[in-house]
């Protein structure tokens, strides 16, 4: 373009010679990670943690390299669900995830807190730091997988993770109301404007069985998930029923004891990926 001094920052124009801005951190040096995928919701309270719990526990079952990083940083809830209580530990700046009982690798607020009780009481930017912190500070080792528990909504952790992390994709998580929709396709859209592809929608509390009769009701109306799959072009679905057992081992810190069948159309999708492929076809 004439007259271009080659200072794109001083510049409006939208011309083709304009330099894009890439804001992805690599993880720690001492880290291989061949998937990252972000489990997200445009709303609280809809069992984002659970959804992360499950999918990790299936990968880890599948013979893959596994771990969590719980990005929600004032309401961590992942270490309690796989039981492990104990402080990350680490020398100079670099910190070592603690493991669960089956293997999993987990990093999360909690296990930096002296007292699992106390709170986070800290500003916007503090708490994107700490996220990414998780990611380019903690020694993750040779990973298959790494699932990241994203706090709710498109504000300033979800905006950070999403612009500095490699993902490969992501999952929504959401409930059968009927405001269900508005919350699907903003997630959606924050995930078209950076690129992310959406590779499952993870409908939780989907419907209840009754254990006396068998019979299934949808306790919070008719389930959507699949229509909103085919309408957002989104490739995996999974129905989560209210199963009272799950939350039980979650409360307990047995989650690696639940059944995981009800996410494994979405964990298929996740499992399109050459470099883990190219891992389960070796083995």
């Amino acid at each position: 373009m004439a007259g271009c001094s080659h200072d794109c920052s001083a510049c409006s124009s939208a011309c083709g010679s304009r330099k894009k801005t890439s804001f992805i951190k690599p993880p720690h040096a001492r880290s291989k990670i061949r998937r990252v995928v972000a489990v997200s919701s445009g709303k609280g309270g809809v069992g984002k943690s659970l959804i992360t719990s499950l999918l990790a526990v299936r990968a880890q079952a599948c013979g893959l390299k596994t771990a969590v990083l719980d990005a929600d940083i004032t309401g961590p809830s992942i270490p309690r669900a796989f039981g492990v209580h104990e402080l990350a530990t680490g020398t100079d700046g670099n910190i070592l995830p603690v493991v669960s009982k089956s293997g999993i690798k987990i990093i999360s607020m909690n296990n930096l807190l002296e007292n699992e009780e106390d709170p986070v009481v800290w500003r916007g930017a503090l708490i994107a730091g700490a996220a990414l912190q998780f990611w380019t500070d903690v020694v993750w080792g040779d990973l298959d997988v790494l699932f990241i528990d994203m706090p709710p909504g498109t504000g300033d952790v979800p905006l950070s993770v999403f612009q500095s992390i490699p993902l490969s994709g992501a999952v929504i998580v959401t409930t059968p109301q009927e405001l269900v929709e508005m919350i699907v396709k903003k997630n959606v859209n924050m995930a078209d404007m950076l690129n992310i592809p959406v590779l499952g929608l993870a409908e939780n509390m989907s419907y209840f069985v009754c254990p006396d009769c068998g019979k299934r009701y949808e306790l919070f109306g008719a389930s959507k998930a699949r229509e909103l799959a085919e309408k957002y072009e989104i490739p995996a679905v999974a129905r989560i029923p209210i199963d009272p057992a799950v939350a039980a081992m979650a409360d307990r810190g047995e989650i690696e004891q639940a059944e995981t069948d009800c996410v494994k159309e979405i964990f298929a999708e996740i499992l399109k990926s050459r470099e883990i492929k190219d891992f389960l076809n070796a083995e």
